[in-house]
């Protein structure tokens, strides 16, 4: 592939990029006003239509590392993490 193929595919990547971007904007802020009007009316749970829409608290249990370091030390925490390799793609 030559060098302005490589150009024109990042220019278009670019394009898609921000595209996307707008869109998850436009998504993220019309979920707001539906999460809005549930708050408003003081429902986890509602019926719009063919479609059940729920907004309801979700537990969760996550792992305090920092809590950890400071309880068992350092040491004890580099013994039980491991170390992962990935690939990461990046346009500059």
């Amino acid at each position: 592939m030559s060098t302005m193929e490589i150009t024109s595919k990042i220019d278009e990547l670019k394009e898609l990029e921000a595209l996307i971007e707008e869109a998850k904007a436009e998504a993220e802020a019309l979920r707001d006003d539906i999460k809005a009007e549930m708050m408003r009316q003081e429902t986890e749970e509602m019926t719009a239509g063919q479609y059940i829409v729920r907004f309801t608290p979700v537990l969760s249990s996550r792992f305090d590392t920092k809590r950890f370091k400071e309880n068992f030390g350092e040491e004890v925490y580099k013994a039980y993490t491991k170390q992962v390799s990935s690939r990461r793609f990046s346009i500059a």
